[in-house]
């Protein structure tokens, strides 16, 4: 019976040639946005987002928003419409709050290559630019589902490695050729430590993943449980060498000790979207 309503509305299309929308997709998703990549059902942003605050974006900058939110935009036009990059060297998101309020039509989170990524951000921030581009922050899963494929690192060369050794340095997004998913992710690895969309109980130190089972020195912050205070945001796969010089970053990395709305050592904070 369930059916019916559907193969009514087929019948109504058919006779009336207007399309009708008769359930979810019949096969796996065959195409993303061009600044996203096939992870799954659904899409995962390829590179670590920057985020730029854009003026009038409901009037004169309509169509610039537009061209964000359908994955687009180039930097370029970025600059023609008067936007700038935040968070490349302080936290400079204000009036946008660390609690995610009056952030509405104020940042955009883009996901474009040869950028730096944005850091010193919470939680709440990122969530409110993911959504102002008509995206979302992956969840966990999802986060390790598009990560598959991307080294786990050892040293890291400076030049195709995952940037996980280079002190305190971020870099362009896409730049180390070799840190890519098997999905066309980069720097899902190093670079920034990325939010994603899951709390958990905030945990107060590390344990291990179990040897033999999982064997990896990959961070695995989820240890004790604080007893007041926020929840913990789940980050992962580690930064470039501020905390996790080396191989404790990798496609397992996840840390569990930061609240949603704490900026402190955000200078490693970053993320990407999904949809």
């Amino acid at each position: 019976m369930l059916e019916l309503p559907f193969r009514i509305a087929a019948t109504i299309g058919l006779l009336t040639g207007i399309a009708v929308a008769a359930g979810p997709p019949s096969g796996p998703l065959t195409r993303c946005p061009p600044d996203a990549v096939i992870s799954g059902p659904g899409c995962i942003d390829k590179f670590e987002a920057s985020v730029w605050r854009v003026p009038d974006p409901t009037t004169t900058n309509r169509r610039l928003v537009r061209r964000i939110q359908i994955g687009a935009v180039t930097i370029a036009e970025l600059t023609a419409g008067g936007a700038t990059q935040l968070g490349t060297t302080a936290d400079d998101y204000a009036p946008c709050a660390d609690s995610g309020q009056n952030c509405v039509n104020d940042i955009y989170a883009v996901s474009l290559p040869g950028v730096i990524p944005s850091a010193f951000i919470t939680w709440f921030q990122t969530q409110q630019a993911c959504a102002n581009s008509g995206k979302r922050l992956p969840t966990n899963a999802e986060w390790q589902a598009a990560v598959a494929g991307t080294p786990d690192p050892g040293p890291d060369d400076g030049i195709r490695d995952c940037n996980t050794a280079s002190a305190f340095e971020v870099l362009a997004t896409g730049s180390r050729p070799a840190c890519v998913s098997t999905r066309g992710a980069f720097d899902m690895v190093g670079n920034l430590w990325e939010w994603v969309a899951d709390w958990v109980p905030r945990a107060t130190t590390c344990g291990q993943w179990h040897p033999g089972v999982s064997p990896t020195d990959d961070d695995q912050c989820l240890a004790g449980v604080a007893t007041d205070g926020e929840p913990g945001a789940l980050l992962r796969g580690g930064d470039f060498g501020v905390f996790d010089i080396g191989s404790s970053a990798g496609p397992l990395a996840i840390f569990g000790f930061v609240e949603p709305s704490a900026p402190q050592f955000s200078v490693v904070f970053g993320f990407r979207c999904a949809r």
